[in-house]
């Protein structure tokens, strides 16, 4: 019988935390422990090693998801083994996973099988409170904001222009849409409101996205909280709200370190969304793990054309790093589905509907590599898959000059990732990264939407009525024109419908909204009926998560 992911888990040998940061030269009293098996780095040891020469940073993406899954953290994770294996210092850096996610239904972020990082539960639920952190802070805003209004509004706020929405870190469709301060005068002025995950906060964007404390602060100042009557913006400094924000954020700051079952270090920090926000960890970590480590592998959410795009043209262009090499995970079962095979259909061997699926994996490679970086497919093997399959996918990822490569960490761990780990070291090595983002900054705001929904969606045009229109050009008067775009649309699709599986071309990518992020310095464009608050499932994962007679964690994956 196969093991459940936390079965895995509970098994795993772990070695106490200072010993794991040892293998990347972070001594022990660098560490802030929480536990025996979880650390935060101090801002001290990430300021003495920025005089180390940065190593090769490797991203990993994947192919539109599907229902029958990829597996992209559980490859990230297995790369890192793998190339530890082949003896090379490298660690892995990923999101924080999302409570909305592990008790709806795509379940946890710590990877699966074999390659995982531990501990399991505790990544997946409470980890170290950096979302309960950042709730609060978000929360605090919104809260000072109120405040303001009632005790006399010296700022000339407009309740009706509050832009800054409260956030809870679950799925709850029923907050969406509210009415806050009903109740009498003395519980202020009633307006519409609402909630958003707190994985859409620009509070998480920005901690993602800042060098330290001292950026942090600056960059919660800028928020942009709402307008006056005469739409002039009122920021989050304007209120007082960026001193007791960045109090409340200054240990979510520091990077957290665990390991993988192979006792490989991994640091886990910050966790936007990839739909909805930009879908990449903490620049902090990231750029920490440069510095300690000669390869470090990162993933960006969901397919290429969402995490991938706003890896490169948000985290990469920001944060001035380029990578070396670019991994996209794929499936046989994924790339059936995306051929037009029903899910219960996938146990059934379909070659020609894995050739028409791959459609939707070469343009991934096409558009990697419109950025100047050299790709590998990644074939997360599943135990139904047949050699008839998977030389499919080889020959047409080779079509458009690209390696696919069979993966088995999910089963063997590192061992199952020798081959990628040697092919990727080689594309790093190679010198053939030209990174370059695919807009540049003095690209009108409009034309930079308009760019990644052909060039990267191949969709024939956009369509914006005269709203957003006016809601980009005042941006733009305000100095925002030179930030680039972040897509807020479907993962399932190229396109805005989620069944529109493969690749589809000349659809119209309709823009609903777009929401000024000036604290964490990009515009969400809002595209089709994305929702910035998911729901529950009709079966949530909640359904069957509990603790059994022995006090542990069952139904948690």
């Amino acid at each position: 019988m196969v093991k459940s992911d936390i079965e895995i888990a509970r098994e795993a040998k772990m070695k106490p935390i200072a010993e794991v940061g040892k293998k990347v030269g972070v001594p022990a009293e660098a560490l802030l422990n929480y536990g025996p098996y979880k650390a935060k780095i101090s801002q001290d040891f990430i300021n003495s090693v920025q005089g180390n020469k940065d190593g090769k940073l490797i991203l990993v993406t994947a192919i539109n998801p599907t229902p029958a899954g990829e597996g992209k953290t559980t490859t990230t994770v297995g790369l890192g083994d793998g190339l530890n294996r082949i003896g090379k210092k490298a660690m892995s850096c990923l999101r924080e996973p999302s409570l909305g996610p592990c008790f709806g239904v795509k379940g946890g972020a710590a990877g699966g099988g074999y390659a995982q990082v531990v501990p399991m539960e505790d990544i997946n639920l409470h980890f170290t409170g950096d979302f309960h952190a950042i709730t609060s802070a978000n929360n605090l805003l919104a809260a000072l904001i109120d405040n303001h209004i009632y005790w006399g509004n010296s700022l000339g706020l407009d309740p009706r222009r509050v832009a800054w929405r409260r956030v809870l870190d679950m799925n709850d469709r029923a907050l969406r849409s509210i009415v806050n301060s009903l109740g009498g005068v003395s519980n202020g002025f009633p307006r519409e409101d609402g909630f958003d995950i707190t994985v859409a906060s620009e509070v998480m964007a920005i901690l993602c996205l800042s060098n330290d404390l001292k950026d942090l602060e600056k960059k919660l100042g800028s928020i942009v909280v709402g307008y006056t009557r005469d739409k002039k913006p009122v920021h989050a400094r304007d209120v007082k709200g960026d001193g007791s924000m960045t109090v409340l954020l200054k240990d979510a700051m520091m990077p957290n370190l665990v390991q993988t079952l192979e006792n490989n270090p991994v640091f886990i920090h910050g966790g936007p969304f990839a739909n909805i926000a930009h879908g990449c960890n903490s620049v902090l970590a990231t750029k920490t793990a440069l510095k300690i480590a000669d390869y470090v592998v990162t993933e960006a959410g969901f397919g290429a054309d969402l995490g991938a795009e706003k890896f490169y043209d948000i985290k990469c262009r920001k944060a001035g790093i380029a990578p070396s090499a670019t991994v996209i995970v794929a499936t046989i079962r994924a790339l059936k589905m995306h051929g037009g095979v029903a899910k219960d259909d996938l146990k059934n061997e379909n070659v020609a509907a894995v050739a028409k699926g791959c459609d939707n994996m070469k343009r991934h490679i096409e558009n990697v590599n419109k950025f100047g970086v050299p790709a590998v497919i990644a074939i997360n093997k599943f135990i139904t898959d047949t050699d008839a399959e998977i030389a499919e996918v080889k020959r047409q990822a080779e079509s458009v000059g690209a390696k696919a490569i069979l993966c088995t960490h999910w089963g063997e761990g590192g061992k199952g990732t020798e081959e990628l780990a040697h092919h990727v070291v080689a594309l790093c090595d190679s010198g053939k990264a030209r990174f370059k983002p695919l807009y540049p900054d003095e690209m009108p705001l409009l034309e930079k939407i308009r760019t990644i929904a052909k060039e990267i969606y191949r969709a024939s045009d956009i369509a914006a009525d005269a709203s957003v229109k006016t809601a980009l050009a005042d941006m733009e008067k305000a100095g925002y024109g030179h930030l680039p775009i972040c897509m807020a649309k479907t993962q399932y699709s190229f396109s805005t419908d989620a069944n529109a599986r493969g690749a589809p071309t000349g659809h119209t990518v309709p823009i609903r909204e777009v929401i000024l992020s000036a604290g964490a310095g990009f515009i969400v464009a809002v595209c089709g009926e994305i929702m910035r608050m998911p729901g529950l499932p009709k079966v949530p994962s909640a359904d069957f998560i509990k603790l059994n007679d022995k006090g542990q964690i069952e139904g948690l994956f």
